[in-house]
């Protein structure tokens, strides 16, 4: 008589110890994805209902302070916590693994701490709801409106976020650079990837507005920190300055991901090459460089120079050119090809159309005299919908649809996944297009009732009220699909579309060492599936056994908690205060617990990278890009407020020869971490860890006399009331504290040494650690001359 094997069901508690803990992309991958689409059906269903408020100009359903609420909820969710999310680091932590011929991911465990991070951040906006008050500035939260207790608590929840994003993007990028296939270069990745490496490089270089933005708003809100206060001679605008530099280049973040996305469906429903690949990867980077060259033209009506605005203008129809280029390559895959009318080419089709339209508006934004009539009206709302809903988000869907088999080992229902797209895309229409005619009646954005006398307004509003309980069917219809499809959906085989990259070639789902095939190390183009089949090439299996994953772990969840108290102190009580305290002390405990766990079961295995430089390293070096952004924008914003006069140093500023004698400390003490990684090379243990421990007690000594230092300057500088005053302690306070964090990630590698968790060929924590330390280094050099010699 046959055995019958049945698969054990594991316990439910021992399964979420196995999410909790996991450190796998996939599963990753498959939490941001989650997490992110349940951001936009909150975000959706709080749209629908200020819609409802806005069906009528005399209903009081939401108004006031709790429209505001409502509609900056609805914003931060769709953009912060589902767009940039979705198609980023959702869809790219289980896929681009996979389509780089990839075990993993280059730096697992940061790559788990980002999600858990992700995901306070979306509690710490919501946290404002205990405390009787959630933002209400907008998403934008311009200063100085941006000053109610559940600001802070959305100043707190970006920051957050920002460490995760940045933590994330530099993973990515290491991942590409270090872990793609042998054989496969930069020119055979598929264009997905290629959409990922583009938007982490512009995050990662732009977020730095955002944070500088964010962090002294939070200052101005707590401690009356500010470079924006107009009383003591700030300048407002820099806040929008800021805030512009990052928001508008995320736009291009929001939407590089989806465009990579669209091409890979359109190629695989065309059964057709990508149409004019090299070119969409330099409009890719095209896009990159110009999206850096755009933020201002946000902020025409604020009063500044013509040629200012001549030149903002000029790069932002530029910017209209690469864009172009991508649409031309999706319709040129689409031209000629094999049509399969399937549910995630609708997607596809659907954002063509609607794209178009949010890209010609956009042009006619950049002119500058019809954006002095449009600025903050309805037209904008509806463009940048055209852009970001029926553009980024139905190429979400577009990516669900198609990689859901893949996902999840199931089919989803063909007849729901058509129905979700048509009230999708009627609901669309019928909610967006009026509000185009609404900007041109002037109506402005924000506001929870309007005039019946201008004729329009009305019935043009209740039509898009009808739009939205549209989307709300089509909301309803798309999640039954996917319960409907996770529960008795048919099972998935390994490639249901016929697809050609390096993700289809393993089953649905993939196992957890991805590949049970070894790969050729020869790649012809961005399709190889295709060009082995047509060669006739015959992949060889692989035992499993002899990979080598990393181990699952605690601690970046652990850490994230306390991350989290640490945040929420921040935001919810005066400072200092001990839930921030309590934070603070379980975050250095989450990161000793995780400097001292070992990553792999066997520490000694090697693992060679393509670029021949650590993952660590590479991951290390593109996070600081960002750094030197943040300290760059805060100290050009330093430099103008100087030269315009506002910021003027007092005569008695802190002593130049006090900063000197830091120097020093700080100076000797990077020369030491240098030699000390140099001892760690040739095996001389003993004098690493000693080189390292001085290398510590000088950042101590530093943090000492900063601390001194401050205290001599509170004595005689009132930065509620000097301008210079604010600046040094925004500056050099925000110095002091990286130099605390550099100083940890010392320490941490210098217990790694203690306990034989560090080795010459895997330095551990140490290659980060040093990197972070001489970049801290170089920073006060740069202040030293700005704020002590000039």
């Amino acid at each position: 008589m046959a055995s019958v094997t049945t698969a054990v069901r594991k316990p439910w508690t021992a399964l979420l110890w196995e999410w909790l803990t996991t450190v796998d992309h996939k599963k990753i991958g498959i939490l941001y994805t989650v997490t992110a689409f349940l951001a936009f059906g909150i975000s959706g269903v709080i749209a629908w209902l200020f819609r409802l408020q806005l069906a009528h100009p005399e209903s009081n359903l939401f108004t006031g302070g709790t429209f505001n609420q409502m509609i900056t909820v609805h914003g931060a969710m769709m953009l912060f916590f589902f767009i940039i999310q979705a198609g980023l680091t959702g869809f790219g932590n289980y896929m681009v693994p996979l389509m780089l011929g990839a075990r993993d991911v280059a730096l697992p465990r940061i790559n788990a701490f980002s999600y858990w991070t992700f995901l306070f951040s979306i509690l710490l906006v919501l946290s404002g709801l205990f405390f009787g008050e959630l933002p209400q500035a907008g998403w934008t939260f311009y200063y100085p409106v941006s000053t109610s207790l559940g600001s802070a608590f959305y100043f707190t929840a970006i920051l957050l976020l920002g460490i995760s994003s940045l933590l994330g993007n530099a993973n990515f990028v290491a991942t590409i650079y270090n872990l793609r296939a042998r054989g496969m270069t930069l020119w055979q990745m598929p264009i997905y990837v290629w959409s990922v490496l583009a938007a982490s490089i512009l995050n990662l270089v732009s977020l730095a507005g955002l944070t500088a933005a964010t962090l002294v708003t939070l200052l101005d809100v707590k401690l009356g920190l500010s470079l924006f206060n107009p009383a003591i001679g700030g300048d407002p605008v820099l806040f929008q300055q800021f805030f512009w530099f990052y928001s508008h280049p995320t736009v291009y973040v929001m939407l590089l991901p989806y465009l990579g996305i669209l091409v890979e469906v359109a190629s695989t429903f065309a059964k057709k090459p990508v149409f004019g690949y090299r070119a969409m990867v330099f409009a890719q980077m095209g896009i990159v460089l110009l999206g850096l060259l755009v933020w201002a033209h946000h902020m025409f009506t604020v009063g500044e120079s013509v040629i200012f605005q001549l030149a903002f203008a000029f790069f932002t129809a530029l910017i209209a050119v690469p864009t172009g280029v991508k649409l031309f390559n999706i319709l040129g895959t689409l031209w000629g090809g094999k049509l399969e009318m399937k549910t995630p080419l609708l997607w596809v089709l659907g954002f063509i159309f609607n794209f178009l339209i949010g890209g010609i508006t956009g042009v006619m934004l950049s002119m500058v005299p019809l954006d002095y009539q449009f600025h903050d009206s309805y037209f904008v709302v509806a463009h940048f919908h055209n852009v970001l809903m029926a553009g980024s988000g139905f190429a979400a869907f577009a990516g669900l649809y198609y990689w859901f088999p893949k996902f999840f080992g199931r089919m989803f229902d063909e007849r729901l996944g058509r129905l979700h797209f048509w009230f999708f895309l009627f609901g669309y229409l019928f909610t967006f297009l009026p509000q185009y005619a609404l900007g041109f009646l002037g109506m402005p954005r924000r506001y929870y009732t309007y005039p019946t006398e201008v004729a329009g307004l009305l019935p043009l509003n209740q039509v898009a009220t009808f739009g939205a309980t549209l989307f709300m069917i089509g909301g309803l219809i798309w999640v039954w699909n996917m319960i409907k499809s996770l529960r008795s959906g048919e099972r998935a085989p390994a490639n249901p579309w016929g697809g050609w990259t390096l993700e289809w070639l393993v089953p649905s789902p993939p196992p957890e060492h991805n590949f049970d095939v070894k790969l050729p190390e020869k790649f012809e183009s961005e399709r190889p599936l295709y060009d082995w089949e047509k060669k006739g090439v015959r992949l060889e299996p692989e035992d499993p056994s002899h990979v080598h994953l990393p181990r699952p772990s605690v601690w970046p969840l652990f850490t994230s908690i306390a991350l989290f108290l640490l945040f929420f102190g921040l935001a919810a009580y005066p400072w200092p205060n001990a839930v921030m305290l309590a934070g603070a002390a379980l975050t250095v405990v989450g990161l000793l617990g995780w400097a001292l766990e070992h990553e792999y079961a066997d520490p000694k295995t090697d693992h060679p990278t393509r670029s021949g430089k650590s993952n660590a390293f590479m991951g290390t070096v593109w996070f600081l890009s960002s750094e030197v952004g943040l300290f760059a924008i805060l100290l050009a914003a330093y430099i103008y407020l100087r030269l315009s006069g506002a910021a003027v140093p007092p005569e008695e500023r802190p002593e130049l020869w006090l900063a000197l004698v830091n120097t020093f400390f700080l100076v000797a003490s990077s020369f030491l971490v240098h030699y000390a990684a140099h001892d760690l090379k040739r095996g001389d243990r003993s004098s690493f860890l000693l080189g390292l421990l001085v290398a510590i007690v000088f950042g101590v000594i530093f943090l000492g006399i900063q601390t001194y230092e401050f205290f001599l300057a509170a004595g005689h500088m009132d930065w509620r009331e000097e301008l210079w005053a604010a600046a040094f302690f925004i500056v050099v306070g925000l110095h002091g504290l990286h130099v605390l964090i550099g100083a940890t990630g010392l320490l941490l590698a210098y217990l790694q040494g203690v306990f034989g968790k560090i080795l010459p060929h895997r330095p551990g924590t140490l290659e980060s650690a040093s990197l972070y330390w001489h970049l801290v280094d170089g920073v006060w050099l740069v202040i030293v001359a700005l704020f002590y010699a000039w």
